[in-house]
């Protein structure tokens, strides 16, 4: 068994105890003055729960009953004294004006916190009137994360729902050991920058079950992930599950020890894609396997694209990011546009190591085609489309 693999197994048994039994007392909302009518404001009835979970000395559940509880942009601080477990049943509905998240980055922020798991429920951040904004080209605020996870270990996010998010519905930054497990992401296909997980600078994280309709990336793998294991995960509509965009400066953290298995894409525009900016940089992409995805009416079921440059704010520059050492394995399905397997590469930071074995993809019943530019790697098993790699 590979050390790679071990550490895995190990994760997940860590993170399995995690659950409502390490919980040796309840802190319900409603105690503190939250009221579930979806009306009042509970946001200080949430913090005042927190702060006493936060303290406690021995395992506590801060707890949130049946009903719809109104908050606004909300902090949940640590470093706190033992396990907490938040249990959700019920909803947590975000202002309708949405102005009063615009401007605060996140909804709901857990910052420095270790060894939480956040189970259940169901969170609503009403992101309709934000998107239309958006749309309409007039100066909008950035918009706010549903939920962030930021400088935490050993975290745990299972059986949430989150739907209309303003901007992602999910971020993790600069954490460690994190499992999300059978949670749902949803907001309609042309909602902006709705990304289902984003992920920065984050090390161990596994997701499982998910299941991500939105209007942007399903998973979005920003700079510094490493050891990202995801599994099981329905994505479409969306982006598909993104690498990068990467190298957007010169100094950034790289990607590697990337696993996807055992997932479906729907309607997506993109399946698996990697993206760069065409600019000279010191990051990286390394060690990256796809196996066992099944592609349904995608547009651009494997795409490799480092000439990533909006607004032309690179322009007669190639990217630095170095692309190695990326496997697809039985990958099957069918694409939505002619060419399926795209692989255009930095005429300066040729993609090596590129690895195809049993694809099979089709375009309307026929024959699709393969792209490479500045590409090698090799082809085993079946080939559909014939494979355009060179080594």
């Amino acid at each position: 068994m590979s050390k790679f693999l071990l550490s895995w197994i190990v994760l997940f048994s860590f993170l399995d105890f995690l659950n409502l039994s390490d919980a040796a007392s309840i802190v319900n909302v409603i105690k503190y003055g939250a009221k579930p009518d979806g009306k009042t404001d509970s946001t200080q009835a949430f913090v005042k729960a927190w702060v006493i979970v936060c303290n406690s000395a021995q395992a506590v559940t801060m707890y949130v009953p049946q009903g719809r509880f109104y908050i606004r942009a909300v902090v949940f601080r640590g470093p706190c004294k033992n396990k907490i477990i938040v249990q959700i049943d019920g909803t947590i509905v975000a202002p309708a004006d949405y102005r009063a998240l615009g401007s605060t980055g996140s909804w709901i922020l857990f910052t420095r916190v270790n060894r939480v798991a956040v189970i259940g429920g169901t969170l609503d951040a009403r992101g309709a009137a934000f998107w239309k904004c958006r749309k309409s080209g007039q100066n909008c605020p950035q918009g706010a994360i549903s939920i962030t996870f930021e400088w935490g270990n050993d975290l745990k996010l299972s059986g949430l729902t989150s739907i209309n998010s303003q901007a992602a519905h999910l971020m993790i930054k600069r954490c460690n050991n994190v499992m999300v497990r059978n949670v749902r992401l949803n907001a309609p296909d042309q909602s902006p920058n709705t990304d289902g997980i984003h992920l920065h600078t984050a090390t161990g994280v596994i997701i499982t079950g998910t299941t991500i309709q939105t209007g942007d990336d399903c998973v979005s793998i920003g700079p510094g992930t490493r050891n990202l294991w995801m599994e099981r995960i329905q994505c479409g509509p969306g982006h598909g599950v993104s690498i990068g965009s990467l190298g957007k400066n010169a100094n950034e953290a790289g990607v590697q020890n990337i696993t996807l298995i055992d997932s479906a894409f729907t309607g997506s525009d993109n399946g698996l894609r990697i993206k760069t900016w065409a600019r000279p940089t010191n990051s990286f992409v390394r060690n990256v396997v796809y196996q066992n995805i099944q592609m349904r009416n995608v547009r651009n079921p494997i795409v490799i694209d480092q000439n990533y440059c909006p607004h032309h704010q690179c322009p007669h520059q190639t990217s630095g990011v170095k692309i190695t050492g990326v496997t697809y394995k039985n990958v099957q399905g069918t694409s939505a546009s002619k060419v399926a397997v795209a692989f255009d590469c930095s005429p300066t930071q040729r993609c090596t190591g590129i690895k195809l074995h049993d694809v099979k993809l089709s375009y309307l019943d026929r024959d699709a085609r393969s792209m490479c530019k500045n590409s090698g790697g090799k082809t085993t098993g079946i080939s559909m489309p014939n494979s355009c790699l060179k080594n």
